[in-house]
């Protein structure tokens, strides 16, 4: 279990080098208190007298609690910073003993239950001393700031947490019996299961051959839990997996399965935590169940390809030669593209030198957007048949979009064009591949080398 909470903490920090480019001296805002061992903090929340009888106060975080919080991290460059990361929330972590004064273990061990509360620690020490890592990430030095805002939920003991995770697994243990008899019942299951346990419902036999070990399967794949909330399905993207049979997948009850399906097969499977994720279950990076203990997960199955090693590694091959032949052809095109699009759209804007058209719509009356500022975003995103591949306006609620200027947190075309601008202004960004997603493109909807259209609402600059 220590080790659980100790990767999860690492693993989120890996994120942080992606927007690191610059160096400089960190920068500490005013009503910051600074502890002897050199960790600056302040209280939004402390909260230390919640609890009315006199003789107790709300639990503080020990060594060896585990706390459960939410947390948002970035990094302070020559004084400017970005958020880099928040965590899913709520985020656990075991709290360790401090490896070295001012660490960011040091820091939480500050917290009561319910406090929320600001951390800035030396981020070359974090990074070498906490993290590990065998160099310091692109722009950090030792006067670079790494910056914590932490609410801290609850605070529990290893072995009251033991405890309670045991308790809960035997809850769920007692119940997994009436689940499986719930859902054959109420799905009018008539199949017997394996020997093994799992109930394999048929929708399509299919009509191709069998599948033997080192094949390599392509199928949709759809888990739920046996009540009927989805935790994962390839249909939501359209990306079907490949894998190679024989290696292990994802449980011993889709192995089974899929060793008694064929080309074309289509079924739902039912497989119990015997044969699934048994008593650990399994949690997400932030240390909650994404599948709790002893529960039976249904899958649902549909065979697409079958291929033999050599079958698969000519496929691979066929695609990699077809994929670099469109994307030759789409650089090609790309040029006469846009100048057709401009023509067709009476546009007389001039491109800047990186070949971005610019093209204004509302002047905006507010602070100029410049580097370093944050900046507040509505947009639409299109290709130029007009197909709409992403919106900050269709989300419920509509979000603006907000990121650091020049900091390439976005795609080159947007720090350029957005700098351009002032708040309260729009604006109709049209960009080269290059200013974009370039070779590697972006998902199903854009490939490699396609121009993009963005009209954009510069709501805010900070």
């Amino acid at each position: 279990m220590e080790n659980i909470y100790r990767v999860n903490l690492l693993l989120l920090l890996m994120l942080f080098p992606v927007f690191m480019t610059v160096c400089g001296q960190g920068a500490i805002p005013n009503g910051f208190n600074k502890s002897e061992s050199g960790v600056y903090y302040k209280f939004h929340k402390k909260n230390i007298d919640v609890v009315h009888n006199a003789s107790l106060t709300t639990p503080i975080a020990v060594e060896g609690s585990i706390l459960t919080m939410n947390i948002k991290w970035r990094l302070v460059i020559n004084k400017k910073d970005s958020v880099l990361n928040i965590t899913p929330n709520p985020f656990e972590i075991k709290l360790m003993k401090s490896e070295y004064k001012g660490d960011i273990y040091e820091a939480f061990s500050k917290l009561h239950k319910g406090d929320s509360a600001t951390f800035i620690i030396n981020a070359e020490d974090f990074f070498m001393k906490t993290a590990k890592y065998p160099q310091l990430p692109q722009g950090v030095n030792n006067t670079s700031m790494l910056f914590f805002d932490v609410k801290l939920l609850n605070i529990e003991s290893v072995e009251a947490r033991q405890k309670a995770e045991k308790d809960k697994a035997e809850k769920f243990k007692s119940k997994e019996p009436g689940k499986i008899q719930v859902y054959i019942a109420k799905n009018k299951v008539t199949v017997a299961p394996t020997a093994s346990g799992i109930y394999i419902i048929v929708q399509n036999p299919g009509a191709g051959r069998m599948i033997v070990n080192g094949d390599f399967v392509k199928i949709n794949l759809t888990v739920s839990s046996i009540e009927g909330t989805k935790i994962f399905s390839t249909l939501d993207q359209n990306k079907p997996i490949t894998f190679e049979y024989g290696k292990p997948f994802d449980t011993k009850g889709f192995d089974e399965a899929i060793g008694l399906m064929k080309l074309g097969s289509k079924a739902t499977v039912v497989v119990p935590s015997s044969m699934g994720f048994g008593e650990k279950g399994r949690k997400d990076s932030g240390g909650q169940d994404i599948i709790s203990p002893y529960s039976p997960v249904v899958y649902d199955i549909e065979i697409l390809e079958i291929k033999t090693k050599s079958e698969n590694e000519e496929a691979i091959k066929q695609e990699e030669a077809i994929k670099n032949e469109t994307a030759n052809l789409a650089l090609f095109n790309e040029p006469s593209l846009i100048k057709q699009y401009i023509e067709a759209n009476n546009i007389t804007a001039t491109p800047t030198s990186s070949g971005l058209y610019y093209i204004e719509r509302v002047k905006g009356i507010g602070p100029k957007a410049s580097t370093g500022k944050k900046v507040k975003v509505h947009y639409t995103g299109k290709l130029l048949n007009g197909k709409i591949f992403d919106s900050s306006l269709d989300r419920k609620p509509s979000t603006p979009f907000e990121f650091t200027l020049g900091q390439g947190q976005v795609i080159p075309g947007w720090d350029e064009g957005i700098s351009m601008m002032s708040a309260g202004g729009k604006a109709t960004l049209i960009l080269p591949s290059k200013l974009a997603y370039g070779e590697r493109g972006a998902g199903n909807d854009i490939p490699a080398y396609t121009p993009l259209i963005f009209d954009v609402e510069l709501i805010n600059v900070n």
